[in-house]
């Protein structure tokens, strides 16, 4: 693991001179590579910096207790030794998870999908209760949200798709696509009765020119007039857009904006990231395959949580993971949940690298 971690160092210093070269800035495409890999080796360089400091205050600790006559001199010594001593475990331990093989979608931002299923109007008002949950929690992340299509029902939201960007956004929420159950007692229940509904939620990550390059030959656009429930977002003109992806039958269809041009943008987008979710599904699916006990696969059909109002109880069904503070959740508390499937996903590298 040294050897690794003394080559990464280097690594890093070589990256960090090339940064320094004022030339650089004009070659975008090489700034914006060296930029990434720099910063993803960033977090390791601390760590090991930190590690080799508490290493050498230990053999600075010991040489006062070996060479040290004053007695206080040395009480504190063995003292500060020992919690110096505490501290390697743990920084060994960060130090393995930092060098775990990267994500490679992780530094990505996510386009968002949301969608009733079975419940009826209960499913479509828990879109909208996930949808400020998720919100919230980007929120205090410092992510930037923006709607880029919705589409309302009589009770709540049939579907929504958001694309989110920021930091390491793809890092947060991989773990969230599947599908999420609730259970309560709708307001329209007059017996007090609970309900079981679904929503599905897939998190997509947003493909860039130099991830897949969508041959625009193998796309039809098609244009209709814009409609909606009860007269709403009614135009008199062609301006929704409806594009088809002819090699693997992927449809998707935009009437948001009163712009057609700008509806074909949204549409187009979705279309790229959908068709690049699929390949990275793939990936993702013979991966799985491959390391057992990892978090799931991403398959919106995989049902992941449950939200238990009447009992308050949230449950992830992946890693048995159980949290009575439901409330606080559904307010956009869920970096406990969040950050518990990144610990589980992490362990069980861990496991595989050490098998």
């Amino acid at each position: 693991m040294f050897d690794k971690l003394e080559k990464v160092v280097d690594r890093f210093d070589e990256l960090t001179e090339k940064m320094a070269d004022p030339t650089l800035y004009d070659r975008q495409d090489e700034f914006k590579k060296i930029s990434e890999e720099r910063s993803n080796l960033e977090d390791i360089v601390k760590c090991f910096k930190r590690y080799r400091q508490v290493k050498d205050d230990i053999e600075g600790s010991k040489d006062i207790l070996k060479n040290e006559k004053d007695e206080e001199m040395r009480e504190m010594a063995k003292e500060e030794l020992s919690e110096l001593e505490a501290q390697i475990p743990e920084l060994e331990q960060e130090l393995k998870i930092l060098l775990l093989p990267k994500d490679p979608l992780d530094s990505k931002n996510v386009m968002l999908e949301i969608r009733a299923g079975a419940g009826g109007d209960e499913a479509s008002i828990f879109v909208g209760d996930v949808l400020r949950m998720y919100q919230n929690y980007f929120r205090d992340l410092g992510f930037k949200v923006e709607m880029i299509s919705i589409s309302e029902g009589d009770e709540g939201i049939k579907e929504v798709i958001l694309s989110v960007t920021g930091e390491k956004v793809y890092s947060k929420l991989k773990f969230e696509s599947g599908v999420h159950r609730v259970q309560r007692v709708p307001k329209t229940e007059s017996q007090g009765r609970v309900h079981t509904s679904t929503i599905t939620v897939a998190v997509m990550p947003e493909a860039e020119e130099v991830d897949f390059h969508l041959d625009m030959n193998d796309v039809r656009i098609d244009v209709f007039r814009a409609s909606g429930a009860g007269g709403q977002h009614v135009n008199t003109t062609d301006s929704a857009v409806r594009v088809t992806h002819i090699p693997t039958g992927t449809v998707v269809a935009n009437q948001d904006q009163k712009s057609q041009l700008k509806n074909k943008e949204k549409a187009l987008k979705i279309l790229k990231t959908r068709i690049y979710d699929r390949m990275v599904n793939d990936a993702k699916a013979k991966e799985a395959a491959e390391r057992k006990g990892l978090v799931g696969t991403g398959d919106r059909s995989e049902r992941i949580r449950t939200y238990n109002f009447p009992q308050g109880r949230l449950t992830d069904h992946r890693i048995g993971l159980t949290l009575y503070s439901l409330d606080r959740i559904i307010e956009g508390d869920l970096g406990q949940v969040t950050d518990a499937l990144i610990a589980h996903n992490q362990a069980e590298l861990l496991k595989g690298e050490e098998e």
